[in-house]
């Protein structure tokens, strides 16, 4: 069974008033102090935990897992540890992907992020941006670009159910996802074509890196790519996601589509020729919709409702979610998912119950140490 890891990106912010905190320095000099007391100096790796682009964002990663169960266990319990490693400086993590309140983000220090500072100007500035990516193992690099073709209309809708950034800068920003729209202001963001061979898409790759836009293939921010670290595809476009079971849902339905399309291509199929313009269309109204509005249908690119297209996603790799037995678990997911809300109805109801954007932030961050 193919294995599956997450990376979750979380908003350092102040206990009382919500605020964003450039305390992530901090807050990972405490994780390594109680790594080194359990573990010693000679750990390889002491912890999960890892900086980000501006000083107000920790990130951690899972390890593999192939069981559902465990990876939520797993989220679980790097969430409570950042939690507790915040709250020695003061904090509270929230699994927030934009900010509600108003902020201006700092730049960690390091020639790579001043290099991006530079280099990007605003763009980088203010991209104080929180995500969920997704790795899914594949055995080569051709079967990787195979999936990567094959799974491009699907994405949108993964944006949809994820959707966790109403607000930004203390404004409501009429959108679900408005993470989506501030990541894809970076030039090598958001969908792409298809690829139809490995070796086009590390000819793609080295030729974006050389035109000195980007500093390495690490800046290749495709909505999903081949994992220049682990063998495993990338999907990247995916909000934070307030509730831990969202993340597993989201990575239970990935693998499903990773699945399917290496079947489809092991038989002999094409990948769909939808266009990248048409991909780039359904990407904006998944961001502008969330589950609370139309979204284009990921075979047709005609709209429907968000259930509909919910319900063809999950119909499309049902066969290989009842293989890997998570068929039940993302079923309930989705019927809990629709009733509920996303982070983006759950953060907007907070405020019409609340008044207030600092509410929504701590309450959210609350949430995330409940999970």
């Amino acid at each position: 069974m193919r294995s599956v890891g997450v990376e979750e990106e979380l908003l350092l912010v102040d206990a009382d008033t919500g605020a964003p905190l450039a305390i992530s320095g901090a807050v990972l000099a405490a994780a390594d102090r109680l790594a080194w007391r359990q573990a010693g100096h000679s750990a390889d790796k002491p912890h999960e935990f890892e900086k980000e682009l501006q000083k107000e964002q920790l990130e951690f990663a899972t390890k593999p897992l192939t069981e559902m169960g465990e990876l939520e266990e797993e989220i679980i319990r790097i969430r409570s540890e950042a939690g507790r490693h915040a709250m020695q400086a003061g904090a509270m993590v929230a699994a927030v992907a934009t900010s509600p309140l108003p902020v201006m983000p700092s730049l960690n220090a390091g020639e790579r992020y001043r290099w991006l500072g530079e280099q990007f100007g605003l763009t980088a500035q203010e991209q104080l941006t929180c995500g969920t990516h997704v790795h899914v193992s594949v055995d080569s690099d051709e079967e990787g670009v195979a999936v990567l073709d094959r799974i491009r209309p699907w994405l949108a809708v993964l944006t949809a159910m994820s959707a966790n950034s109403p607000y930004w800068q203390g404004e409501d920003s009429g959108y679900g996802s408005y993470r989506s729209r501030v990541w894809n202001r970076w030039p090598s963001a958001g969908p792409v074509e298809v690829f139809g061979s490995a070796d086009h898409y590390h000819e793609q790759v080295r030729s974006m890196v050389g035109t000195g836009v980007l500093r390495d293939e690490g800046m290749v921010y495709f909505d999903a790519r081949l994992s220049a670290t682990y063998p495993t595809v990338e999907v990247r476009v995916a909000d934070v996601c307030l509730h831990a079971t969202t993340p597993v849902l989201l990575a239970a339905l990935i693998r499903g589509l990773v699945e399917t399309a290496a079947r489809a291509w092991r038989e002999g199929e094409p990948p769909a020729r939808i266009g990248t313009s048409l991909l780039r269309l359904a990407s904006w109204r998944a961001g502008r919709s969330g589950l609370d509005g139309p979204l284009l249908h990921p075979e047709t690119m005609t709209q429907t409702s968000a259930s509909h297209a919910v319900e063809a996603l999950y119909q499309h790799v049902r066969q290989a979610l009842v293989e890997h037995g998570d068929d039940e678990r993302v079923r309930r997911g989705i019927a809990l998912l629709q009733q509920r809300g996303n982070g983006a109805r759950v953060q907007r109801q907070l405020f019409e119950k609340e008044g207030s954007l600092a509410r929504v932030m701590t309450e959210c961050a609350r949430m995330t140490n409940e999970n």
